[in-house]
């Protein structure tokens, strides 16, 4: 037999406290210089692989 549920009440909404737009700025920052040195090191590693498989 089905059970019926009453909806359930939510609470009041709640002001979230105000973004840190400069600490945010500086984790993106920090984020997308990763990623560029990321790139960078699996492009030498392959053409470092590329010159040692070679025959």
């Amino acid at each position: 037999m089905a059970t019926k549920h009453r909806p359930e009440h939510h609470s009041e909404l709640q002001a979230e406290s105000p973004m840190d737009y400069a600490q945010h700025e500086a984790t993106y920052e920090g984020f997308l210089t990763a990623v560029k040195w990321s790139v960078i090191g699996l492009a030498a590693t392959a053409v470092i692989l590329y010159f040692l498989i070679q025959p």
